[in-house]
């Protein structure tokens, strides 16, 4: 179980490029936490009856919380550096798409990688905690993808990237699209070894999601705002949602998208060109 957000992903798997029951069990090393250190308040003590110090005991439950989450976050930083390294010896860029459920993941992805039609050698991890569906989509389109399922787990970590990249066919000066678990929270925590992380918002979801979730919106470096074809039939304000993004993150490049459109993806693949030629 992850000490940082209290998910019970000790156990992954990866499958095969290829699809199909080709898949290894990876066994995650951050284990041994309990979701019960999360119930821990922080702000204060709990009342205690008489004779029993229930203050000193949280103080050592909350210290030895910090200590695993200090230890987990330590070990995936280095890991993620090693990846980080390992793709700048390459020059493959490596994006961290990072949503809510259902925001259009996939689909833009789909429409980025048919829109670029092969110009450039591309390949993709999908992190979902069951099933291979991404990941069909995107073999679908000509372009390899390999799914971890992360069980219990709401996020991807350099970790299971680590394990997964010399699986897939990475070309020199490639692209490397890794399409985390469907989560607003955890995901912004963990460094992949990524060299931008990309959060999609659909215009579905609200204009106060990137207050309501700060650290995701703070992490990333591009928001796309997606579902873009829906907008006459919604009450949603774009200014409104790009400037409370803008307050959390104020260097935050957005693009509005519509993967059923196409709206903004010649721009998005603009923005990973750019990015690419100055990795």
């Amino acid at each position: 179980m992850c000490g940082v957000c209290g998910c019970g992903g000790s156990e992954a798997r990866i499958g095969s490029v290829f699809g199909g029951d080709r898949n290894k069990r990876v066994q995650r090393a951050d284990t041994g936490t309990t979701q019960a250190w999360r119930a821990i308040d922080t702000r204060r003590p709990a009342a205690s009856p008489a004779g029993l110090d229930h203050e000193s005991t949280d103080r050592a439950s909350v210290a030895r919380l910090q200590r695993v989450e200090r230890d987990i976050l330590g070990k995936n930083a280095r890991i993620a550096t090693a990846n980080r390294s390992w793709l700048a010896e390459r020059r493959i860029l490596a994006l961290n798409l990072m949503s809510s459920p259902g925001s259009g993941k996939t689909s833009l992805l789909v429409r980025a990688l048919e829109t670029l039609g092969g110009r450039l050698p591309a390949a993709v991890i999908e992190g979902d905690q069951q099933t291979e569906f991404d990941a069909e989509r995107i073999r679908a389109t000509g372009v390899p993808a390999l799914q971890i399922n992360t069980g219990k787990g709401c996020h991807l970590d350099a970790d299971m990237v680590a394990r997964a990249l010399p699986r897939l066919p990475l070309a020199e000066r490639g692209l490397l699209l890794i399409e985390n678990v469907g989560n607003l929270v955890c995901p912004a925590a963990f460094d992949l070894g990524e060299a931008h992380k990309v959060v999609i918002l659909s215009v579905t979801e609200g204009e106060d999601k990137p207050l309501k979730y700060p650290d995701m919106f703070a992490a990333a470096d591009l928001m796309l705002l997606n579902k873009a074809d829906l907008l006459p039939y919604l009450s949603f304000d774009v200014e409104r949602v790009i400037e409370y993004a803008r307050r959390v993150n104020p260097r935050l490049e957005v693009i509005l998208t519509s993967a059923t459109r196409g709206d903004g993806i010649d721009a998005w693949l603009a923005w990973i060109e750019r990015e690419r030629a100055s990795a």
